[in-house]
């Protein structure tokens, strides 16, 4: 919360030297502002309670600052998630446009690339402070995650409808959930447990399961969005001790390490135009990363995670706008059950009793 500061003000009085001027006679302008502070004097003062109220009415800035202090840490963190999942979606259409030409580790490195350097760009300490943790192994392991995470639900977003891959990847919520409550310890209430699975139930209509199985870029959805579950578990696992920067940038170190080789083995040069996409997906890739992050900082994990069912309706825009992709009545069908679930489970998260949020 940004502390507010409180500035005095000084009332000066102009005093003259007491000499009259009679030779010189008085000035059109002497005699316009002579009058007009007659009139002032002559004017009654305005009430006392006028001037409170008038000083006393806030800004909306202060409204609303006043209103995220004391918001839950579950609300907060969904704001963090919403805002998260609106940047993502201009990443992963991005990611889909120039996925058919540049190969993903290529595009995976840039925008880790990018990334790192956004964070050393905004960091007040240097990286020093930055790489100081205190469970090195843990982000390393999370970093492991987080690019195989990518390397799995990016090439699912390629070569399938967005909209199918989006919602293969909300199965990543029962996970999440369960994870939740077995590795965390979270206490998760039987109404939050059944916005859960009423969503899921909303993604299987939007699957429409038959006997004809899965191919094998819908499975890699799956396995991404299973990485995934794991990856919002360790985050919650660092956020007692670990800064959010801090988190990221062991991320960019392993992830930058692990694509040097790959991506210069198969390395397209991109043009000016593939250029500019590559270097929009890594800023709003960064801006997601570090919203997300903070997101499961701040709120529990198994409150959150319902509200990544919103991807749909922004994957479904995206592939219908860019892509031409026209999603079945299955679909509608099942995002209109996502969406109450969605709005419920915010609902839900304001009224969550306030804990202390993790350190930034």
């Amino acid at each position: 919360m940004s502390e507010e500061r409180q500035t005095g003000r000084e009332d000066r009085l102009a005093q003259g030297d007491g000499s009259v001027e009679i030779e010189a006679p008085a000035s059109i302008a002497d005699t316009v502002a002579a009058g007009a502070a007659a009139a002032t004097a002559d004017a009654p003062a305005p009430a006392p309670d006028a001037i409170v109220a008038v000083e006393a009415r806030p800004s909306g800035r202060t409204r609303l600052t006043h209103w995220w202090s004391t918001a839950s840490p579950n609300l907060r963190g969904s704001a963090y998630m919403m805002a998260a999942l609106l940047v993502y979606a201009v990443m992963v259409g991005a990611i889909k446009h120039v996925g058919g030409v540049i190969p993903l580790v290529q595009i995976l490195l840039i925008r880790q690339i990018v990334m790192s350097l956004v964070l050393l760009g905004v960091s007040r300490g240097g990286l020093r402070p930055m790489l100081r943790t205190r469970r090195p192994g843990l982000q390393i392991v999370r970093s492991i995650l987080t690019l195989t995470a990518m390397l799995c639900g990016f090439t699912a977003v390629i070569q399938i409808p967005l909209a199918q891959a989006t919602a293969i990847g909300f199965s990543q919520v029962l996970f999440v959930t369960i994870a939740a409550v077995i590795v965390l310890k979270e206490v998760v209430d039987a109404r939050r447990w059944i916005a859960t699975v009423i969503g899921f139930l909303g993604v299987l209509v939007m699957l429409k399961p038959s006997g004809d199985g899965l191919d094998a870029f819908a499975l890699l959805a799956v396995a991404g969005a299973l990485l995934n579950a794991g990856i919002t578990v360790s985050v919650r696992m660092l956020a007692a001790t670990e800064r959010t920067d801090t988190i990221l940038i062991w991320q960019g170190m392993v992830m930058i390490a692990a694509l040097a080789i790959p991506s210069w083995l198969w390395w397209v040069p991109p043009d000016a135009t593939q250029w500019f996409w590559l270097i929009v997906l890594s800023l709003f890739g960064t801006a997601g990363q570090w919203l997300i992050t903070r997101a499961y900082q701040v709120g529990e994990a198994a409150a959150l995670a319902p509200l990544d069912f919103s991807r749909l309706l922004l994957a479904s825009f995206t592939g219908f706008v860019f892509f031409a992709e026209i999603p079945e009545l299955s679909t509608w069908i099942g995002a209109g059950i996502v969406v109450g679930a969605t709005l419920y489970t915010i609902r839900k998260n304001a009224r969550t009793l306030p804990r202390e949020p993790a350190t930034p």
